[in-house]
């Protein structure tokens, strides 16, 4: 029995999976502790360029090699490209600069860049790689994870200073101190 072809298959499934979750946890993972640096205002992107930059890159990574049989060193240079690409997206909503996005900017842009990241997904699926294509999904659910993370973070931010700016009586205190 030839175990070659499982082999391969199992190696573009894990390459797959890696691939997401870099691009969905690991360059955030390692932008986080870095997001005070001054070197981020020098290489930051406008959102609206940083996003379709990466949806672009990432597309021609999964799509690529299902119309036309690329090189192997084609296919490492694009997901190369994809590792500077996920900083640019990320840093909008990671670092401290000039495009950094308010809480409602952040939901906005983490919840639409999930659909769009998926559709290529969906023609690697289509085009009869479903187990690569759903390895790619699994991988880049921290995505979604870090939107609903970002919303629930602005959501009880927004709450409490609400609750803060109520005067002292409504929120069931005694003025007086008694």
């Amino acid at each position: 029995m030839d175990h070659s072809a499982h082999a391969t298959q199992l190696s573009s499934v894990a390459a797959m999976a890696l691939s997401g979750f870099a691009l969905a946890a690991v360059v955030p993972g390692v932008m986080w502790p870095l997001r005070r640096a001054s070197l981020w205002e020098r290489v930051s992107l406008p959102p609206g360029v940083a996003l379709p930059l990466l949806v672009l890159l990432h597309g021609w990574a999964m799509l690529a090699g299902l119309m036309r049989p690329m090189p192997t060193a084609v296919t490492m240079v694009s997901e190369l490209l994809l590792l500077p690409a996920a900083v640019a997206f990320w840093a909008p909503v990671v670092v401290r600069t000039r495009h950094r996005l308010s809480d409602p900017g952040a939901c906005l842009y983490l919840f639409l860049a999930v659909p769009l990241l998926d559709l290529p997904v969906l023609g690697v699926i289509a085009a009869g790689h479903s187990v690569e294509g759903l390895a790619m999904i699994v991988g880049m659910l921290p995505l979604g994870i870090a939107a609903a993370a970002v919303t629930w973070s602005w959501i009880s931010r927004e709450e409490r200073q609400a609750a803060d700016a109520l005067p002292l009586a409504l929120r069931g205190g005694d003025p007086h101190g008694r």
